[in-house]
């Protein structure tokens, strides 16, 4: 039962919600430990009869092996997504993980940049590296808006196509996890650096045969790494002075924080960001918060008495 359980959530996961292989992988997992408790337990009994006491029971088990609070609440995750897929497929007559908690965790709040701190980063690009190629610049400013405007995970931006770009209609289409497709708004900015690397650039460069559509190009006519953008915007970030823990995914949480600042619309920012899910989302407007009191504190008196 337990074998065409898992092999019907793993078709499930794949068809119908078009997770990644890696995500997929990890959602069997969860299952797979609580399988091995169960039979740990000397309770090898179906899917139909866990009860929630031996999910919760289960939960015990791994946090007394060392598993951490964060570890903990992501298998709660898979195996409450799990008991979901069974019982809308009226394979199970109730959800036994309908109520199991996960430990709390601390929320950790991710590191972002002011508008300033971007400028700077940006403005940095032509000191960047030891040839001072115009096309190279060129691309890295044209790659840096773009993951800013359009809050792109790095994997996005390295992976943007010709074919993507509907800059006439104001959006970029972009592929995100799983495959997903969405359409995000582009601003004049990041189309007009995208154009001059384009049209000043990128037509006159040799392009490696099978990256004829991918925009941003390496020197050997490929598509850049994801290392490449991570290392390029470490470098610009020191030669800025800037000593935040600087990554790609920084200018993407900057871009949702700063929208959330400007007071957009919480499922606005979700859709344009890709998440799947709404509480994802949410660390936002926590991070808003926090940097409310932090100026508060910096600049008002009341907080110094």
């Amino acid at each position: 039962m337990w074998e065409a359980s898992v092999n019907g959530f793993r078709v499930h996961l794949r068809m119908e919600r078009s997770l990644s292989q890696h995500t997929i992988e990890a959602y069997e997992r969860d299952v797979r430990v609580l399988t091995r408790y169960l039979v740990q337990a000397g309770k090898p009994v179906g899917p139909e009869s866990v009860t929630l006491e031996e999910l919760e029971a289960c939960v015990r088990w791994v946090a007394g092996l060392g598993m951490t609070a964060s570890s903990q609440a992501r298998m709660i995750s898979g195996i409450r997504t799990f008991f979901r897929y069974l019982q809308r497929e009226d394979l199970i007559s109730h959800d036994p993980a309908q109520l199991l908690e996960a430990p709390k965790t601390p929320r950790k709040l991710p590191d972002f940049l002011s508008v300033e701190e971007i400028d700077a980063i940006i403005e940095q690009v032509p000191n960047y590296g030891t040839e001072k190629d115009p096309a190279i610049i060129q691309r890295n400013t044209a790659l840096l808006e773009t993951m800013y405007c359009c809050g792109l995970r790095v994997s996005e931006a390295v992976g943007l196509r010709l074919s993507q770009l509907h800059f006439h209609d104001g959006y970029i289409r972009v592929l995100g996890k799983g495959d997903k497709e969405r359409l995000v708004p582009i601003g004049r900015s990041a189309i007009g650096h995208i154009n001059t690397y384009r049209e000043e650039f990128r037509q006159f460069a040799p392009i490696a045969r099978g990256h004829e559509d991918i925009l941003f190009l390496n020197r050997r006519g490929k598509g850049l790494t994801r290392v490449m953008v991570f290392l390029i915007i470490k470098e610009l970030a020191r030669l800025a002075n800037i000593k935040k823990n600087i990554s790609p995914h920084t200018f993407r949480h900057s871009f949702a924080t700063h929208l959330v600042e400007g007071g957009a619309d919480l499922v606005a920012v979700q859709e344009m960001l890709g998440h799947e899910s709404i509480t994802t989302t949410e660390i936002y407007t926590h991070l808003n918060r926090e940097y409310l009191r932090d100026m508060l504190v910096q600049f008002h008196p009341g907080f110094h008495r």
